[in-house]
C-alpha cells in the first residue's frame, strides 16, 4: 500500500511540473515565431549569442549548489533553512563576480563573438546574469519542498511574465537591448517572489547561516557541479567556437539548426526532477532493485513522447523548419536532422543515480573532463575544415560516446544483470508503435504535401488575402503538419494502447483529471442552458 501511494505521488508531482512546464511552453512559443519575423537575420544570430550565454551562465556558475536542495531538503529536519540560505547566499556571490567582470571587462564577450553590439551590451548582460542565478532558485526550491503545486505556480507566472515582457520588446523595439531590459526585468520580479516565499517556508531563513554546514553542501555540491559545468560546455561550446568562426547569419542559421522543442527537455526534467529526492532515499535504504525499477520505469515515460516526436520530426523536418523560421532558414534542416538523432538516447535517465552515489559524481566527473578535452580539439578542427553540419555531427558524436560509458557505470553500480532486459520490453513496444505510425505519416507526406501546400497557398492569398511569403508559408506548413498530425497521433496511440503500454493507474490518472476538468465546466454549462431555458420562457 505504502509503495502505490510512493508511485502514485511521483506521478502526480511529475504531471503537475509537466502540466506547467507544457503551459510555459504555450505562452513562449510565440516568442522565436515573432523574432524570425520582425529581426534581420544578422540581429537574430546576435539575439543568441547573447542569450546562449546567459543561459550558460546560469547554468554553470551555481555549481551544482542549488540543486542540493533536493539532497538535503529531503534528509534534513533542523538544516533545512540553513541549507536555503547558503544556496542563496552562494548564488548571490557567484553572479556578483560575473556582474563585476562583465562591467570592468565587457570586451571578454565580444572578441568570442567578434562583435562589437555585444561589447556594448556586456555590462547589462552581466547584471541580468547576476539577477537570474538568484532568481532561478525558486522553482528548485518549491520542488525540492515538495510542493509540486507552488512550483507549478511559480513556472507558470514567470513564463508567463517573460513572454509577455520579450514579445513587447520585440514589437516595440525590435532590438537586442531591448531583449536584455525586458530579461532584466523579468528576473528582478521573480527575485522578489522568491524572497517571499523562502520567508513563508523557512522564516526567518536568513538567521541560519551554518559555516561548517556550508562547507558540508559544498563539499556534496560541487562535484557534481563541476560534471554538470563540463556537462554544458560539452554540450554548447560547439556555439561559441561557431560563433567565432562564422557570421552571425551563419550563427542564427546554425542556432535554428540546433532548436530543440522546449517540450522535450520540460517532459525530462519534470521527470528528472521527481526522481532525484526518490534516488536519493533508495540509495540510503541501499534498494538498488527499487532504482533499477523506477528508472526502466520513467524511461518507458519518457520513450513514450520522444520516440514518436523523433519520428514525426523525422519525417516532417523541412515543412517544420520553415514553417516556424520562414524560408530563410531552410539552410537550417540539414543541421536540424543530425541534432534530433541525440533525441533517442534521452530516454537513459542517469542524473538521479548518479547523484545518488558520491563515487559515481567523481567517475562522471572524470569522464566529461576526457570528453571535453576531446570535443574541444574536435571542434578546433573542424572550424577549419567542416562546415555547419560538420560542427553538429561531431557535437552529436561525442555526446553519444558520453551517454554509452557513462551507462556501462550505473549499470556496473547497479549490479544490473543480463537477466534484467526483460525490464524494456515495454519500450520496445513504443518504439515499434511510433514507427507504425511513422510509415503511414511518411507515405500520407510524401505523396500528399505538395499538393496540400498549393492548395493552402492559394487558399490563403484569394480566399484570406495574405500577400507576405513567410505568412502563406505558415499556413501552408500549419496546415501539412496538423493533417500529419490527424494521422500519426491516432495510429500511435491505438497501437500503444493495443500493446499494453498505457497502463490502467495512468488511464485512471487521465480520467480523474478529466473528471475534475469536466465538474469545473459543468456548473458554467447548466447555468447556460438554464438561462437559455428562462429566455425561451
Amino acid at each position: 500500500m505504502e509503495e502505490t501511494a510512493k508511485t502514485q505521488s511521483l506521478k502526480s508531482q511529475s504531471a503537475w511540473l509537466l502540466f506547467a512546464k507544457v503551459v510555459g511552453f504555450a505562452f513562449s512559443f510565440l516568442l522565436p515565431l515573432l523574432i524570425v519575423r520582425f529581426l534581420t537575420q544578422d540581429t537574430v544570430g546576435v539575439y543568441r549569442q547573447v542569450f546562449q550565454v546567459i543561459i550558460n551562465a546560469v547554468a554553470i556558475l551555481p555549481l551544482g549548489v542549488s540543486m542540493s536542495a533536493y539532497y538535503f531538503l529531503s534528509r534534513e529536519t533542523e538544516r533545512r533553512a540553513a541549507a536555503v540560505f547558503n544556496i542563496l547566499i552562494f548564488n548571490f556571490i557567484v553572479g556578483g563576480l560575473a556582474c563585476l567582470l562583465l562591467f570592468f571587462y565587457p570586451q571578454l564577450l565580444g572578441n568570442i563573438f567578434r562583435n562589437e553590439e555585444i561589447t556594448r551590451l556586456a555590462p547589462k548582460i552581466g547584471v541580468v546574469i547576476w539577477l537570474w542565478i538568484f532568481s532561478a532558485f525558486l522553482e528548485t526550491a518549491a520542488v525540492a519542498n515538495q510542493e509540486a503545486r507552488a512550483a507549478t505556480a511559480f513556472i507558470i507566472l514567470a513564463q508567463f511574465t517573460k513572454t509577455l515582457l520579450m514579445t513587447s520588446a520585440v514589437i516595440l523595439f525590435a532590438s537586442v537591448e531591448a531583449f536584455v531590459y525586458a530579461a532584466m526585468i523579468q528576473a528582478a520580479v521573480q527575485t522578489l517572489v522568491l524572497l517571499v516565499y523562502l520567508n513563508s517556508r523557512f522564516p526567518r531563513f536568513w538567521k541560519s547561516f551554518d559555516f561548517k554546514f556550508f562547507r558540508e553542501q559544498l563539499v556534496y555540491a560541487l562535484p557534481f557541479g563541476l560534471a554538470g559545468l563540463l556537462w554544458t560546455m560539452q554540450t554548447d561550446i560547439h556555439n561559441y567556437f561557431v560563433g567565432y568562426k562564422f557570421s552571425a547569419s551563419d550563427y542564427a542559421i546554425y542556432a535554428y539548426g540546433c532548436f530543440e522543442l522546449p517540450l522535450i527537455a520540460m517532459i525530462s526534467e519534470s521527470v528528472t526532477s521527481v526522481l532525484i529526492p526518490r534516488m536519493s532515499k533508495l540509495q540510503a535504504e541501499n534498494d538498488k532493485r527499487e532504482m533499477i525499477r523506477l528508472t526502466t520505469r520513467a524511461m518507458q515515460k519518457l520513450a513514450f513522447f520522444y520516440f514518436p516526436i523523433y519520428i514525426f520530426l523525422l519525417i516532417t523536418a523541412q515543412t517544420f523548419i520553415i514553417t516556424l523560421f520562414t524560408r530563410n532558414y531552410a539552410a537550417s534542416v540539414p543541421i536540424f536532422l543530425i541534432n534530433i538523432t541525440l533525441m533517442p538516447f534521452y530516454i537513459w535517465v542517469v542524473d538521479p543515480i548518479v547523484r545518488s552515489y558520491k563515487e559515481l559524481g567523481r567517475f562522471l566527473l572524470t569522464l566529461r573532463i576526457f570528453i571535453f578535452i576531446a570535443l574541444v580539439s574536435a571542434l578546433y578542427f573542424g572550424i577549419q575544415n567542416f562546415d555547419l553540419r560538420g560542427m553538429i555531427a561531431i557535437v552529436v558524436a561525442t555526446t553519444i560516446t558520453e551517454k554509452i560509458i557513462s551507462s556501462f557505470a550505473v549499470l556496473r553500480k547497479l549490479e544490473v544483470k543480463p537477466a534484467d532486459v526483460y525490464l524494456l520490453k515495454d519500450i520496445a513496444k513504443t518504439a515499434v508503435c511510433a514507427l507504425l505510425a511513422g510509415i503511414l505519416t511518411f507515405l500520407f507526406y510524401w505523396q500528399s504535401s505538395a499538393m496540400i501546400a498549393a492548395f493552402s497557398a492559394d487558399f490563403a492569398q484569394n480566399v484570406l488575402g495574405f500577400s507576405k511569403t513567410s505568412v502563406i508559408d505558415f499556413v501552408s506548413g500549419a496546415l501539412i503538419l496538423s493533417l500529419c498530425l490527424i494521422i500519426f497521433v491516432p495510429i500511435y496511440l491505438f497501437s500503444a494502447n493495443f500493446f499494453g503500454i498505457i497502463d490502467d493507474d495512468e488511464k485512471h490518472f487521465i480520467s480523474g483529471k478529466l473528471s475534475i476538468l469536466t465538474k469545473i465546466f459543468k456548473p458554467k454549462i447548466q447555468l447556460t442552458q438554464d438561462a437559455g431555458l428562462k429566455t425561451q420562457d
